[in-house]
């Protein structure tokens, strides 16, 4: 009995595992003609999924199992929730990409490979332990690689991947020695003894310090800041934009959940000393991040750029927890941060997915200037387009601009004034970055020969809803953030 109590908190990534693994052999006797079933089968998984997870949330399953290796809590049942939702939005928008590229010509490895970088997020946002984090980090990393060079024949997918793998491999060997330093120090690899041990000063300071500096190190890879950035415009730019929105949507959520289980939870003793580094972090990522950004002339690499200076924002929202003067945990700004990531996912989603439905075969919508005349060609493409970019510029009344607003009280009620100024100055300097591409799509002629954008798709109804969403969020968006504190005011450990 006790057993399957055990087994049952982990449910949901028994049921993937098992589901990809069916997804796997289906695919196996399927042929292009059929390979259709593959793609219903991967959306009903995560279907149930999504249904189990609901359900456990709303049982109010909670506690940690496996000897403290896996932590069920409000805020891992709300964030596999939402990467659920981002991947299922994800293979959407992406499947008659992939299908019409020599991505399918083998198999639909698409598919299983998403379901097992899926299934590495689970495991990293209920991670309890220092193996299980790095175990989950690395099941993700390994089937996102071979995603990015999925195009076998594509130089620059192929070159992407190389570069993703020894960057990634060096960032996981930093990580790693940084993990083994805090077992070093503190003689334990639950989070939750790590903390213990800390509290009471028992840990030996020197090698965990030392080691914490490795471990933001390895973090700030996974989150693409500066200055870990360098693998993010060449992967997002070379990657399929399939995969690409695959790499930049769902693993953000799960990279969220480390930084909150490691530094906020594991490590909250030890704030006064990383906190200086996301601020260093933070401050770096906004400014590379938004002037970098202002001179690319391809969509896809002034994206990854982009990205890069919101990952700044999220710092900055982490970093405004816990002050020296307030010894007491702000769960607002945790919570301010944890909105902020999951409207830069929606946006994400909405962006990636018009340059999905403008791609087609023999055509890849990568440079600014395809944009041209989008609203002649398509009102609704250029609708969504325009609110993602305000979204992310943060111009009122969408959800970027709330999530922005939100990050900035923190760090004002942190006393960090200054840097809430210099925040606001960046920001306005990349909103002429976005504002430049909605000129393009409104105000250029498009170019002659340019391809028709398809109507009355799946993917354009699930386009309008997504953009309907930033324009929600931002006009209501008092029941998400309150969502969003109150799951990390109940998971958080002290």
């Amino acid at each position: 009995m006790q057993y399957q109590f055990l087994f049952s908190m982990a449910l949901p990534e028994i049921l993937l595992l098992i589901l990809a693994m069916a997804v796997l052999l289906i695919d196996a006797f399927s042929d292009s003609q059929t390979r259709l079933r593959t793609y219903g089968l991967t959306l009903c998984t995560l279907g149930v999924l999504t249904v189990v997870s609901a359900y456990q949330w709303m049982q109010g399953l909670e506690g940690a199992t496996f000897n403290g290796l896996y932590v069920v809590d409000d805020l891992s049942h709300f964030l596999k929730i939402a990467s659920y939702i981002a991947v299922a939005v994800t293979l959407i928008y992406g499947r008659e990409y992939a299908e019409k590229r020599d991505m399918m010509a083998r198999g639909g490895e698409f598919y299983t490979l998403t379901l097992f970088a899926l299934l590495g997020q689970m495991v990293m946002i209920s991670a309890g332990n220092l193996l299980t984090v790095y175990l989950g980090i690395e099941l993700m990393s390994f089937a996102l690689y071979a995603l990015i060079a999925l195009r076998r024949d594509h130089i620059q997918s192929t070159e992407s991947a190389m570069k993703y793998f020894v960057l990634g491999s060096l960032a996981s060997g930093i990580l790693l020695y940084g993990l083994s330093m805090l077992y070093g120090a503190t003689g334990n690899l639950d989070l939750a003894g790590i903390a213990q041990v800390i509290e009471s000063d028992q840990a030996e300071t020197l090698p965990l310090v030392f080691g914490l500096v490795f471990v933001v190190a390895g973090l700030a890879f996974k989150l693409g800041a500066v200055p870990f950035h360098m693998w993010v415009p060449d992967v997002y730019q070379g990657a399929p934009t399939s995969v690409t929105l695959i790499v930049g949507a769902a693993p953000k959520i799960a990279a969220f959940a480390i930084v909150m289980r490691l530094l906020v939870d594991g490590l909250h003793g030890l704030s006064s000393d990383w906190q200086p580094m996301l601020l260093i972090l933070a401050v770096l990522s906004l400014a590379i991040g938004n002037l970098t950004a202002i001179v690319q002339t391809n969509f896809k690499r002034m994206l990854a750029y982009s990205t890069i200076s919101h990952m700044g924002f999220v710092f900055l929202g982490l970093l405004s927890g816990v002050t020296q003067d307030q010894p007491l945990v702000s769960t607002e700004a945790y919570g301010a941060a944890l909105f902020y990531m999951l409207v830069y996912v929606l946006t994400t989603l909405a962006s990636f997915g018009v340059i999905l439905l403008l791609s087609r075969q023999g055509f890849e919508c990568e440079e600014i200037s395809d944009l041209k005349g989008l609203n002649q060609r398509s009102p609704l493409l250029a609708g969504i387009l325009l609110l993602a970019m305000f979204s992310l510029a943060g111009i009122p009344p969408l959800a970027g601009f709330y999530a922005k607003l939100t990050v900035l009280q923190a760090l004002i009620g942190a006393g960090h004034v200054t840097v809430a100024v210099i925040a606001v100055l960046f920001s306005l300097i990349g909103a002429f970055y976005y504002l430049r591409v909605v000129k393009v799509a409104y105000f250029d002629e498009p170019e002659e020969g340019a391809p028709a954008v398809p109507t009355g798709t799946v993917s354009s109804t699930l386009m309008s809803v997504n953009g309907l969403a930033i324009l929600v969020l931002g006009i209501l968006p008092g029941g998400l953030m309150a969502l969003c504190v109150a799951v990390i005011d109940s998971s958080l450990g002290f």
